[in-house]
């Protein structure tokens, strides 16, 4: 039987936001340091301190935007202990993360520096949980303002002449938990007191990203947008996938299939979250001039045996490389209210596209599935229908039920084929680029699949395509072995003028090109 897929090309819907491609870098295990941060003096090849292959390894996916310093961290973090002669920094000590003192030779100068590096946009997380409202005053006042100022002088002072520009601001981070443990009422009330002084001194607008809800507290959502909806120009939202339960989480590499399908269930579930917090949002605010910034997504699975508990480090498989499809697809889908995201995170935690071990690299299957897709960034939406796309019930352990000693089974039903496509036109070759991903999250079987061009004037002169896979969906790439898992050219079939066919593997992701 063969899967249809159709595009139809007149359907042209929202902008496709390259910021939903962002990332996300905390001081968290080996993240900035031994990550993108080795230091001036590291025999590591490095510009100007940044480790000179992950700084090339994120120019090639056109990163768009990198947020810093956390996550936990960043309601903790204190500006003024990273700026001025790195010797003299302030120590401090990590408390969220492997309780290790930090040196604090990775601050404001060099976050900016290494956006500079990057050619990306900087996405800063400010203290809300720990900090006060002058000291976030102050450090806009240190970025942005071009003039004479106390904190303007301390900038020159410290070796930068010019402001830089700041494009994202987030006041506090995960504030109903361990950004301060706040009720709904009490931090919106916070956020409006603490955005006032979120200044805007040069002609730049910085977008204010206000604290949001935890996975589906939908409430959290409801009293932010009823309270300070006005006053903010995104809110954001943390989810994150496991296997089972989130005290349970296991290994990223010891699932079986059965456990593929609830990690794959599970990643699902963003389009549920998105969709109850948008008609929320909506109440607020029907013209969707608030975005949705999801600045947390990946996957989440226990420590790597060996590791520090407190690093996050994790392999990357096969199977986070569909999770990260089906969640990019899911973004694209929803682009008229998603319009920011970041992965977490960058380097050597969580679903990372990069492994860092001493002077080597991985690329991680992750990072493959972000080449392919960057192809939609900035491209707008097209509406996409698909036929045969739910592979019905597949039984796996109630993992609760087994909890509780009893042998029971739960239904698990997820569509077989997950799919987004973008148009953009071709200003060199003249021609329309319409960019279509599909997701086979069945595990053992391929599909034949045709992707028609509905509507379409003219013919598709130019097929491509690329494949991400591996023998198994808990396959990794090593540093012994940083290859196994690639993005690799897949054979696809001009049928028509206005349709395609190719085979769609087990568990792969396949960004097909048409021109036309």
């Amino acid at each position: 039987m063969k899967e249809k897929i159709v595009v139809d090309t007149t359907a042209r819907l929202s902008t496709i936001s390259p910021d939903i491609y962002g990332h996300f870098s905390e001081h968290l295990g080996r993240c900035i340091y031994g990550g993108f941060w080795v230091g001036k003096n590291s025999e590591i090849p490095n510009i100007h301190g940044y480790n000179k292959a992950v700084v090339e390894a994120f120019k090639a996916l056109d990163i768009p935007n990198l947020r810093w310093p956390g996550g936990l961290f960043a309601d903790e973090y204190h500006w003024r202990d990273g700026i001025g002669e790195q010797s003299n920094r302030k120590k401090m000590v990590n408390t969220n993360w492997g309780g290790l003192v930090e040196d604090n030779s990775f601050g404001t100068h060099e976050f900016f520096g290494l956006c500079d590096e990057l050619g990306c946009k900087p996405y800063i997380c400010g203290n809300v949980g720990s900090g006060s409202v002058r000291e976030m005053d102050e450090w806009i006042e240190y970025m942005t303002f071009d003039g004479i100022s106390p904190m303007a002088d301390l900038r020159k002072a410290n070796g930068r002449e010019k402001p830089w520009v700041l494009d994202y601001f987030g006041i506090g981070n995960e504030n109903w938990g361990g950004g301060g443990n706040m009720r709904a009422e009490f931090y919106a009330d916070l956020y409006r007191q603490f955005q006032t002084y979120v200044k805007q001194y040069g002609n730049k607008k910085i977008f204010k990203i206000a604290g949001g809800p935890n996975v589906d507290d939908y409430h959290w959502t409801d009293t932010l947008m009823k309270n300070a909806h006005w006053l903010m120009d995104g809110l954001s939202l943390h989810y994150y996938t496991y296997e089972y339960r989130w005290e349970d989480k296991r290994s990223a590499t010891t699932f079986d299939t059965e456990g593929y399908y609830r990690i794959l269930r599970n990643a699902f579930r963003m389009d549920e979250l998105i969709r109850r917090h948008s008609e929320i949002m909506d109440k607020y605010d029907p013209e969707k001039r608030v975005a949705l910034v999801v600045d947390e997504w990946g996957n989440w699975f226990a420590p790597k045996e060996g590791t520090n508990p407190g690093f996050l480090e994790q392999d990357n498989t096969v199977a986070d490389a569909l999770v990260a499809g089906i969640t990019l697809n899911i973004f694209n889908n929803h682009s008229d209210r998603v319009r920011v995201a970041n992965l977490a995170q960058a380097v050597n935690v969580l679903q990372s596209p990069v492994l860092t071990k001493g002077d080597k690299i991985v690329l991680t299957p992750t990072y493959h599935v972000l080449h392919q897709y960057k192809q939609h960034m900035g491209g707008t939406l097209l509406s996409t229908t698909s036929a045969h796309t739910y592979c019905g019930m597949r039984d796996v352990t109630n993992y609760r039920a087994k909890l509780a000693g009893k042998d029971e089974k739960e239904n698990v039903i997820i569509p077989d084929l997950n799919t987004s496509a973008s148009v953009r036109h071709c200003d060199k070759c003249g021609k329309d680029v319409y960019c279509i991903t599909v997701v086979n999250t069945d595990a053992e079987s391929s599909k034949n699949v045709s992707v028609s061009l509905a509507n379409l004037s003219g013919a598709i002169a130019e097929a491509n395509a690329t494949i991400v896979t591996g023998d198994s969906y808990d396959t990794i790439n090593t540093f012994e072995n940083p290859d196994v898992v690639t993005e690799k050219a897949h054979s696809v079939k001009i049928d028509g003028k206005d349709s395609v066919s190719l085979s769609l593997p087990a568990h792969s992701v396949v960004c097909i090109t048409l021109k036309a």
